[in-house]
């Protein structure tokens, strides 16, 4: 049985990081919050945007979190330790913006960004999730369980642990969760799809996901 997660640790102290703080502390959730630095030069906007939240270095967070939260640039991807996340159950929320990330050649040899990101954590158990809704949508759209607009949002993961996780902890959070399958049929849920452009409930973000991979047969099926 999976030991569901009581502390999530989030790097990256942006307003993405900073809106999956809040909602995570109002599901219950023990929250880590690291910088690129010093934990000092983040406690002030920690105490502003995710009261509550504690601020730590990213050794720490990586030491003491159950679920480590991806929320940096994507063009920073090289900087997260590879050895800190080994083995840990990690969450990519980070999306490729060409005005922010610049060029990335890396992304042309990689199938898609969060397989890119995998490459540099061979070791760390990933899973492409909360890349697809907005920092402030996260307070705005979420609802209890069986309240009839409840949003749904995606996870595609190769880790079966991980899955469990992530698909629960996104269910606390306020939404409904949709298990997209291996992290290939991540591409699914990045820029310019429907699914990232969108808002779907889960029947609408299955048929979503449905059309991605019938256009894309070299993906596995999701399930």
């Amino acid at each position: 049985m999976t030991t569901q997660p009581q502390t999530i640790g989030i790097l990256g102290a942006g307003k993405v990081g900073t809106g999956v703080a809040r909602q995570a502390l109002l599901a219950g959730y023990q929250v880590l919050i690291a910088g690129s630095g010093d934990p000092k030069e983040i406690e002030l906007i920690i105490s502003v945007m995710a009261p509550g939240a504690v601020a730590v270095s990213a050794a720490q967070l990586m030491e003491q979190a159950d679920l480590v939260v991806l929320s940096v640039p994507l063009h920073k991807f090289r900087t997260l330790d590879p050895a800190g996340l080994a083995g840990k159950h990690v969450i990519d929320t980070m999306n490729y913006w060409r005005d922010t990330n610049g060029d990335m050649p890396e992304l042309a040899n990689a199938p898609s960004s969060s397989e890119m990101v995998l490459s540099h954590l061979p070791a760390a158990r990933l899973a492409k999730a909360l890349n697809h809704i907005g920092y402030h949508e996260l307070e705005l759209d979420a609802r209890p369980a069986g309240a009839p607009d409840r949003r749904a949002l995606a996870v595609a993961t190769d880790d079966d642990g991980t899955r469990a996780l992530v698909l629960d902890f996104i269910e606390r959070l306020g939404f409904d969760a949709v298990d997209a399958g291996p992290l290939a049929n991540g591409t699914a849920l990045e820029t310019d799809t429907p699914i990232f452009t969108g808002s779907y409930d889960r029947a609408g973000l299955e048929a979503q996901l449905a059309a991605h991979l019938a256009g894309a047969p070299e993906f596995a099926p999701v399930g």
